[in-house]
Formats: structure tokens, sequence, C-alpha cells
């Protein structure tokens, strides 16, 4: 899938903006604060329908203004052509739409634009708590398995209605709080399942990008740790359910899931530098853009890479470069404060792109190659 243009009207500092865009890459310069992160969330926005770093939509929108937009035209990898618009005035419900027709369903648009974003804020997958590293597996997971959206929103829904149960003075209803948890253990175990596949096919994919940004100097690896790995998932929560109700919510359950994130065997939360830790959350985003690509053949996933050079020596830059610059990424979006990194990229690489300048939350064009 290939963005085209963009046009933004009111989504944080930027007031106005209409772009159109290279194919390959996009390079976006411009000093902190500026608007080049509110850019990328733009187009992330037409992907999730949702700000990467605002839980509330009334939040993107320009201080003193009504409303806003964002709109996107895209080109599928087949030829196609593909529109996709965002629109909500303050106070009111937002539209979202394809080809001018209407969603009923947010969750119905999720996968359309495949999409992988790094940023500074995935930090937080290694210094965060679970619930950080869950996100990352589930967001990827909901991209090419929209049937897994609805099962976490049926497990979400019954996890909310038991930890309601757990906190009343009365003694819950028996025979509601067994209802309740086969729900849980019923939706939990297909999430599961569909985790750990996730896990073990996303391995190699990093293992390998990590060996080749470090040079093959460290070893890393990724395990998926889960309550449903002690046995039959029922069984696990009925167990202990007297210890549920003295806490007043769930101890157990797919809601408590987390990856162990090692390096030379020890976590890396523990025993990684700053160069480490940015290294091994790069490596796990770019192998998720390579597991997309494999799952969704034919519709390959827009990056987005949002300052990711900062603490990192100049050879894993080179070897960043050299990966993002060959074959199989499709288009890039590349934002940095640092004009010799992107030109770096652009030297590296043969393919069409476009240079940009960010400032005040106005974009303008500086250079640029055709095809």
């Amino acid at each position: 899938m290939l963005l085209d243009r963009l046009s933004i009207i009111n989504y944080k500092n930027i007031r106005a903006a209409s772009l159109v865009l290279s194919p390959k890459m996009n390079c976006f310069i411009g000093h902190n604060g500026e608007g080049k992160t509110n850019l990328l969330d733009a187009v992330y926005y037409l992907s999730f329908c949702k700000s990467a770093f605002n839980p509330k939509d009334s939040e993107v929108m320009c201080h003193g203004a009504d409303y806003f937009v964002v709109e996107g035209d895209y080109t599928g990898d087949g030829g196609e052509p593909e529109q996709v618009y965002c629109g909500m005035k303050r106070g009111q419900k937002k539209h979202f739409r394809r080809n001018k027709k209407e969603y009923k369903r947010l969750a119905e648009h999720i996968g359309m634009v495949p999409l992988t974003f790094v940023s500074p804020a995935d930090a937080a997958v290694i210094d965060g708590g679970s619930e950080e590293r869950r996100r990352l597996m589930d967001v990827v997971i909901a991209q090419y398995d929209r049937p897994f959206i609805r099962e976490l929103q049926l497990y979400n829904k019954v996890l909310q209605q038991r930890n309601t149960l757990l906190k009343q003075e009365t003694e819950p209803d028996p025979t509601l709080m067994e209802l309740l948890e086969m729900q849980m253990a019923e939706h939990g175990e297909e999430i599961y399942r569909r985790r750990a596949a996730f896990v073990e096919e996303l391995q190699p994919f990093f293992q390998e990008i990590y060996s080749t940004i470090s040079e093959g100097h460290e070893e890393v690896s990724l395990s998926y740790v889960s309550h449903c790995q002690r046995g039959k998932l029922l069984d696990v929560i009925r167990r202990d359910r007297a210890k549920d109700r003295i806490m007043g919510f769930s101890l157990h359950g797919i809601h408590r899931d987390d990856l162990l994130m090692e390096l030379g065997g020890y976590p890396i939360r523990r025993e990684g530098s700053q160069g480490q830790s940015k290294t091994f959350v790069l490596a796990l985003k770019l192998a998720q853009f390579r597991f997309l690509c494999r799952r969704s053949p034919g519709n390959t996933p827009i990056l987005l890479l949002d300052d990711i050079f900062d603490k990192l020596d100049s050879r894993r830059v080179e070897q960043i470069v050299r990966l993002v610059s060959g074959e199989g990424f499709g288009q890039i979006f590349i934002t940095d404060t640092n004009r010799d990194h992107l030109d770096r990229i652009l030297q590296a690489s043969s393919s069409p792109y476009k240079l940009f300048e960010v400032r005040g939350g106005e974009v303008s064009e500086l250079a640029g190659r055709a095809d």
C-alpha cells in the first residue's frame, strides 16, 4: 500500500498541510517540537482509526479549533485506488470513511492499510509494564486477523464484569461467576493460541535483524509467558478465586500475559545499554514489518521511523541505513533532527525520495528524486 497524498487540517500543531508523497522514501527534517511526529501520527491515525499517543480523539485537535480532518489517497499493490477519510467536530462523533462509504464498525478498517510505527515511545516496551508488550503483540495480530479484535473485545468485557463481581461487598452469585469464568477461559485460550503462534513465527525474523544491526556480536531471545501454559485456563482462573475476591480483581488470565526479552540470556531491561535496548525494540518492530509482509502478501505495510538514530553508535546506524534502504521495504517515512542521518540514507539508496522540512507545524518540500 502506498500513500500518494496526505491532507491534514487542525491535527495537533499542524493547521493545514497537503503533501504529494514519494512511493519510496519520505524524509522529514526539523527541530524537536516542530511537528514531525505529529505528521507521522496522522498517517498512523488513517491506519488504526486513532492516535498512537493520545487516547482521546479530542486531544488531537489543534488548540482553539472546532474540528480536524485527516485524509489519505492510497494506491494498493495491485494498482487499485483507495481513499480514507476521518473527520470530527468538537463534541461530536468522528466519521471514518473508505472510498466515501462510512464504516459501521471501526474494527472493519484495521488491516486495510497495514503499518509499522517505530518511535522513541517504544522504549516503554522494555521499561514499561506488561500491558505495553501485550499491546505490541495485539496491534500486529489485529492487522491480519480481524476476528482476533472481537475475541479481545469479548474477553475484556467479561473480565470487567468478573472484576465488578469481585469488588462487591456481598458474596457474588456463584452461577454468574461460573458463567463469566467459562467465557473468560474460552476467549482467553483463543487469544493465547494466536499470540503464541505470532511470537513463534516472529522470532526468526527478529533474531536475524538484530544480528544484522549488531553485526553478530550479541544474542537475543523473545519468549511468550502466559497463565495458559499452566494448564486449562478455566482451572487456573477457578483455582485462585478466593485470592481474587480478597484483591478485588482477576489475578489470572491472558490480561496478565507477557513477553520475556533477553540479551545474552539475561533480561534486557536489567542488562542492556541504551543503545542495545533501542536496537532490541527497533529489530522487533522491523521484524513485525517482515512478518506482516509474509502474512499479507500483496499488501505491503507502510513503515514509519521516528527519530530512530538517537543513542545508537555509528556502526549500528550504518547497518540500519543499509537495511531500510535495501529490498523488501515499501514506502518509508523517516524523521530526524540531524540532516546528516537523512542524507546518508538517501545516498545509500537509488530509490525515489522526497525531503521535507517541518517548522512550527508547517511542512515544505526541500528536495526530491523521481523514478
